[in-house]
């Protein structure tokens, strides 16, 4: 296993001294960077004040961030941020998901200097949080409304995630085009996806069909993980694989189909974001 350097240690180090510990706290950070950002460039200050700095909290802030981005004619800003300001009251786990969604972005992302950036232009966030209301709404029997939510994010930004889909907290979806998640998927905490991830079945099988993704696991650029199997805790699955089983827990598989060839062993693979892979004997 690959060391890690001590300046990495010292900036990781350096970043969780400093991570907020509520929505209320990394609101307040969201403010500070927006205000910093309004008087450094002029001409982002009308957008900026309507984004973030006439709200009070990240709730309204979301609400009505993520109502102008998919707003369209037959389904306009207002209506939609009314809903989601509605479905935020009434599931306060949304909210609190949010904040640890932001929360790992700052940590595992190097591109990331801040939470106002992940905030206002991450679609991999943004399509996540809709994802949040929409299962909300689908686990009312809110269905038909679920599944426009659904589609318009996936029209919008390119993802794709089921309505019924349970994912935990702190997730990272980077980058987030071509991610497709299907029905019966289930997704733990702490979690990373990178683009063009699937989590799809292997044919037209009804019931469930679906990968289920444990905490700490590294889902890599383009990884297609199909059919109903488990990737265990802190398993990472390289960039390109296809895997149609099971994969043990702290388990390092790659290739086409996939197979073993490592073990984590300190680092959480999410936590870490390392694509690469272990030395090991193959044949191209």
């Amino acid at each position: 296993m690959n060391e890690i350097s001590p300046v990495v240690q010292d900036a990781a180090t350096s970043r969780e001294r400093s991570v907020p510990s509520n929505d209320i706290e990394v609101w307040e950070n969201v403010r500070a960077e927006a205000t910093r950002a309004a008087a450094g460039e002029p001409m982002l200050r009308d957008f900026l004040d309507l984004a973030v700095l006439r709200h009070d909290n990240l709730r309204g802030a979301l609400g009505a961030m993520l109502a102008r981005k998919l707003a369209e004619r037959f389904m306009p800003q207002e209506r939609l941020n009314d809903m989601v300001c509605a479905t935020l009251s009434e599931d306060a786990s949304i909210i609190a998901a949010a904040t640890t969604d932001l929360i790992a972005i700052r940590m595992r992302d190097p591109a990331s200097e801040g939470y106002l950036t992940p905030f206002l232009y991450y679609k991999g966030f943004h399509a996540l949080q809709w994802h949040r209301v929409g299962h909300s709404l689908w686990l009312r029997q809110r269905n038909d409304l679920a599944h426009f939510l659904q589609n318009r994010v996936s029209e919008v930004f390119a993802v794709d995630i089921h309505p019924a889909v349970p994912i935990g907290t702190g997730v990272f979806i980077d980058h987030g085009t071509g991610v497709v998640i299907g029905e019966t998927s289930v997704i733990g905490n702490d979690v990373s996806i990178l683009q063009e991830v699937t989590l799809g079945g292997t044919g037209k099988e009804r019931g469930d069909r679906h990968p289920k993704v444990r905490d700490g696991v590294l889902l890599s650029a383009g990884a297609k993980v199909l059919g109903n199997i488990v990737i265990g805790r802190d398993a990472k699955v390289g960039a390109g694989s296809v895997v149609l089983r099971d994969v043990p827990p702290c388990a390092t598989v790659v290739g086409v189909p996939a197979r073993i060839v490592g073990w984590c062993r300190e680092t959480i693979p999410a936590h870490a974001m390392d694509q690469s892979l272990p030395e090991f004997d193959y044949q191209i």
